[in-house]
């Protein structure tokens, strides 16, 4: 490390300092337009066919709503907002833009000179003998000295490394605040989508009781119609075992109904316990559910938006690490008030110094080589989870996107199913009272089908919501 500095005190007055010490100075404002540092340009990335679905050129998008609109459920509502206000995973996040905010600020800060100020009293007393002084001279070899002062130092920004230091801050300040958003809006998907699985799965409860209620009047049912001799008693046992098979999937069905109330009222910030909740049928889908178009998710997705400004932080980095190769000029100043006597503390007792220096690494090339390198490849790291923030975005999208539209399709031949089933239980039902052409194994099928069909017929209304939900969180809407 050479260090090449020019001196300017009160003391020395020498035209060659001045003039070595102005073109320092000089030297300085001219490397000011040598930046070393390189803009930020946004790479190009794949971008092409990200939600598979062809989805045309209208950039209309679902992700441009408000959740207030996005949700018909007054409840549902309630519940996201107390979630925004109180989930502690979020307040964390708010947390992290406090401390990325506060490190912005120390950065800017840096661009600017220190400044200290002090005071000292230094009292020292000599040995006569130590001073060797002829015999009679009387020497006072007791003296005090006075002093007051105010220092300053300033590294001039020559190369940029203070500016792209402070750029990296600021993008690690926007990513925080990206990541904040991205969390928000997982957050109102894991509410939504736990709500309409809490609603699914009461209505599941419902068509089980009722199921069961039904089963428990059909071995009653068969009970007096063995009397009559018209069914035998292994008939009247499969009824029971038909009844007790619907009656043995209503405490696991109560099961999930807890462990997804408590998981809703962990996402709230609660202690676990009961939800409050509307009806199943209650809810209603959004009309429009357009996607956008693949360029969107640069300024809808928070995490993707995230990822780019990790990528920009990395490259400010890489600027930093370049600068450390080239010299760093320094002025540093101080000045105040020095005296031997207290009395005469503020009669010419002005004092002044003045340094700047340029100090050129020499032996520290292996350490700036490790950090460039180091960086580097903390960019290129960078770049590759940027791309992948985007991919993995378009593949929720189109996996939202195909969920939904296979619910869809479901929903309509499950009603069909159900209605047929619903008629063959009848149907053998009436044969098993008045013909001795079918026996209970007949109608044994025809209800455990029917029971099995209602209930994948909810699963595929669940399914429908929560692709919505989805959707809507992969498009990145939820944080406007």
């Amino acid at each position: 490390m050479t260090t090449i500095k020019i001196y300017k005190s009160s003391s020395i007055t020498s035209r060659g300092y001045k003039k070595a010490f102005y073109a320092v100075i000089t030297g300085a404002v001219l490397l000011v337009s040598c930046k070393v540092n390189r803009p930020y340009q946004r790479p190009d990335l794949i971008t092409g066919k990200l939600y598979r679905e062809e989805t045309g050129t209208d950039t209309l998008s679902m992700a441009d709503r408000p959740w207030r609109s996005m949700f018909n459920d007054p409840v549902l509502k309630d519940l996201i907002r107390e979630g925004l206000a109180q989930n502690l995973s979020l307040k964390n996040a708010v947390e992290n833009i406090v401390q990325a905010q506060a490190t912005l600020r120390q950065n800017k800060l840096a661009l600017f000179p220190s400044l200290d100020a002090g005071a000292s009293l230094n009292r020292n007393k000599a040995s006569k003998a130590g001073q060797n002084f002829p015999p009679g001279i009387n020497v006072n070899t007791l003296t005090n000295t006075y002093r007051l002062q105010v220092s300053t130092t300033w590294e001039a920004d020559i190369w940029g490394k203070l500016s792209s230091a402070k750029r990296s801050a600021l993008n690690s300040y926007l990513q925080s605040d990206a990541v904040k958003r991205a969390v928000q809006t997982q957050l109102i998907s894991d509410i939504a989508n736990n709500y309409y699985l809490l609603l699914a799965l009461d209505k599941q409860l419902e068509i089980t009781e009722i199921t069961l209620k039904k089963r428990i009047e059909n071995v009653e049912t068969l009970k007096f119609l063995k009397e009559g001799a018209v069914v035998t008693g292994a008939d009247v046992v499969q009824s029971e075992a038909n009844r007790y098979a619907a009656e043995v999937t209503i405490p696991d069905l109560k099961q999930d109904i807890r462990q997804t109330e408590n998981a809703l009222a962990i996402l709230l910030a609660r202690g676990p316990g009961a939800i409050q909740r509307n009806k199943l049928a209650d809810q209603q889908l959004p009309a429009d559910l357009s996607a956008g178009i693949p360029a969107q998710l640069f300024q809808n997705r928070p995490d993707v938006q995230a990822a780019e400004f990790a990528f920009r932080r990395s490259l400010e980095e890489v600027n930093v690490a370049r600068a450390f190769f080239y010299p760093a000029l320094t002025v540093t100043a101080s000045g105040g008030l020095t005296s031997l006597q207290l009395k005469d503390f503020f009669n010419n007792s002005i004092f002044y110094n003045l340094i700047g220096g340029l100090t050129q690494p020499i032996f520290t090339q292996g350490t700036n080589i490790a950090r460039l390198t180091r960086a580097q490849s903390i960019r290129v790291q960078a770049l590759n989870d940027f791309q992948y923030s985007l991919l993995n975005a378009g593949l929720e999208v189109s996996n939202a996107m195909y969920a939904y539209q296979t619910a869809g399709e479901k929903e309509e031949s499950r009603t069909k199913q159900i209605a047929a089933l619903q008629k063959s239980v009848d149907f053998t039902e009436e044969l098993l009272r008045f013909s001795s052409a079918t026996n209970y194994t007949d109608v044994l099928t025809s209800e455990q089908s029917l029971l099995a069909a209602q209930l994948s017929g909810v699963s595929d209304r669940l399914q429908k919501l929560q692709a919505v939900v989805n959707l809507y969180r992969a498009l990145g809407g939820g944080w406007q």
